[in-house]
């Protein structure tokens, strides 16, 4: 994961559920790629495709909330999309997202501070979003999680750590 995430926002308001992120007839699918091509749909034709002019999603009060789809984060990544910064998250989406690799901020001066279309520029070093208008700091993510996310998950993380240990015992 880099030390800085920068890009372009889309926003969304309160209680986006994992549900309108991807719909369940597309659960029996576990590729980014194709997932991508379902998320987000029930807000409109095409919605998916316009999504993938955008870099970062910034969003009110409990983000991903709903069914507890390990899907919904795998979806968003699949997009393209760079990072996810809330006001807050529902618990169970948030330890998908790190799971599954997703970087997730929350922050949430950041919902008001900022337009769709906006640059914001995130610095993991640093705690702070930074944007035209100013800089909002957020909660520092926790080394072990800042490694499951530099690994690009759990799964990677784990294997990781294996390797290493049979490195060590031989």
């Amino acid at each position: 994961m880099q030390d800085k995430i920068t890009g372009r926002v889309y926003k969304f308001g309160d209680n986006v559920n994992s549900d309108i992120i991807i719909a369940g007839r597309y659960l029996i699918y576990i590729d980014p790629v194709k997932l991508a091509e379902h998320a987000f749909e029930m807000l409109g034709e095409g919605f998916p495709e316009k999504l993938r002019s955008f870099d970062i999603l910034v969003a009110g009060r409990n983000f991903g909330c709903g069914s507890a789809r390990e899907q919904a984060s795998t979806a968003i990544k699949g997009l393209g999309i760079k990072a996810v910064v809330a006001a807050s998250f529902a618990r169970t989406f948030y330890r998908n997202a790190i799971n599954d690799g997703l970087p997730i901020f929350e922050c949430p001066a950041v919902y008001d501070a900022v337009a769709e279309g906006d640059e914001i520029s995130i610095d993991l070093k640093k705690g702070v979003i930074s944007h035209a208008g100013g800089e909002h700091e957020f909660p520092r993510i926790p080394e072990s999680v800042a490694k499951i996310l530099e690994l690009g998950g759990l799964a990677s993380y784990l294997k990781s750590t294996l390797e290493l240990d049979r490195e060590a015992t031989a």
